[in-house]
């Protein structure tokens, strides 16, 4: 090679071995490349032992995946662009038209959105059924049901289910109908931390990176999680399909935050326990939502499978209080910044109307602030609900 362009190009310098670091190496790369055409034609693109193309993995990607698979006791992981594709994936892979998906009333909305907009468009039943009644999921189940989705604590109004009594219906239903049925857990919330989710006997796990493992507000990611080697190559085979691959950085993002996640997630639980409790003595609140605290829906259930709680609570305002009343409640905090998501070092609120995230009937608060808990001081952040309380 004698031009000096091809020369940069096909460099052959090759840096030493041997170098090692506290944070993994990031690798981009889409082209992979092969030494040999023997070894093009032979890779398997699913075995995670070898290379064959970018979207597949590369040794950054692998790292996170075998971490957040140690994270919450499963065999097998697959990254993608966002919780709610970890969502949408699950539901690609397991339904053909024809099936029947069945989720909690209280789902996380976009979940419901999904299957509502695009599961129906493909021939798939969507039924919906209340978590806190196992009773209701065993009356709703049918031959055609095949994936069943779980979700806790229940998203906006934080009801903690009793996971194992409804795996216990999905089990039985499905013996006595000779009939797999998927248990598919959203387990954003619990994060690994809170309870182990494949010691209760669920089939997929999902987890929106973008919360507590990032922790930094800054990086959408999602994770589907399996114990079952079949499971994970039907949906490695759709994830290929769908092109659901991540970016480098975005990757390095969150292995950069998973060694303080357990420290961050104790530190949101102890402010949040905290502030809910003073919460629920204010004369304006009529209720405080979140599972570890006694007499909020599934607080047995809580305690007993949990270790911890996360970052959210719900605050119901005493009936007199109007929507723009609370809106301006919401508008008043300083510290307690308006927006989605939760699990960052910002404090975050957002009111909601219950009943119109609701489908089954059922008395549905219409006056609800959902609160984040950052990393801010406990003192600082009372004083700034304090200010807003009074207001009203």
């Amino acid at each position: 090679m004698t031009d000096l362009t091809t020369r940069l190009v096909h460099h052959a310098y090759q840096p030493p071995e041997g170098f090692q670091a506290v944070p993994p190496p990031v690798h981009k790369a889409s082209t992979v490349i092969f030494p040999n055409v023997a070894a093009l034609r032979s890779r398997q693109w699913k075995r995670r032992d070898t290379y064959t193309y970018g979207l597949h993995g590369t040794p950054t990607t692998l790292i996170l995946e075998e971490r957040i698979a140690t994270l919450e006791g499963a065999q097998h992981c697959v990254l993608v662009p966002s919780g709610l594709a970890a969502i949408s994936l699950v539901g690609m892979a397991v339904l053909t038209s024809g099936d029947e998906v069945l989720i909690p009333d209280n789902a996380y909305g976009p979940n419901k959105a999904f299957a509502e907009a695009q599961l129906k468009a493909w021939g798939v039943h969507v039924v919906y059924y209340d978590p806190m009644n196992p009773q209701d999921l065993a009356a709703r189940l049918t031959p055609r049901s095949r994936l069943v989705w779980l979700e806790a604590a229940g998203s906006i109004t934080l009801e903690f289910p009793d996971l194992p009594a409804l795996l216990r219906v999905l089990r039985s239903y499905g013996s006595a109908h000779r009939q797999g049925l998927v248990a598919a857990l959203d387990n954003t919330w619990g994060a690994g931390i809170a309870f182990r989710p494949f010691e209760l006997g669920i089939d997929i796990s999902v987890h929106a990176l973008t919360k507590y493992p990032s922790g930094g507000a800054d990086v959408l990611m999602g994770a589907v999680l399996t114990c079952d080697p079949q499971m994970h190559d039907r949906l490695m085979d759709t994830h290929a399909r769908v092109g659901f691959g991540v970016g480098a950085n975005d990757v390095e993002l969150v292995l950069r935050g998973l060694p303080s996640m357990g420290l961050r997630y104790a530190a949101h639980d102890a402010a949040t326990r905290e502030l809910a409790l003073w919460m629920q003595s204010q004369p304006q609140v009529e209720r405080v939502l979140h599972p570890a605290l006694p007499g909020s829906p599934g607080f047995e259930a809580w305690r007993r499978d949990c270790t911890a709680a996360a970052c959210l609570f719900s605050v119901v305002f005493k009936p007199h209080f109007s929507p723009d009343q609370i809106d301006g409640f919401c508008d008043a905090l300083r510290l307690f910044k308006l927006g989605y998501s939760w699990a960052g070092p910002i404090s975050l609120c957002a009111p909601y109307d219950v009943s119109k995230l609701r489908t089954l009937d059922g008395p549905h608060p219409r006056a609800l602030v959902r609160f984040s808990v950052g990393l801010e001081s406990v003192s600082d952040l009372r004083q700034d609900l304090a200010q807003a309380l009074a207001r009203l």
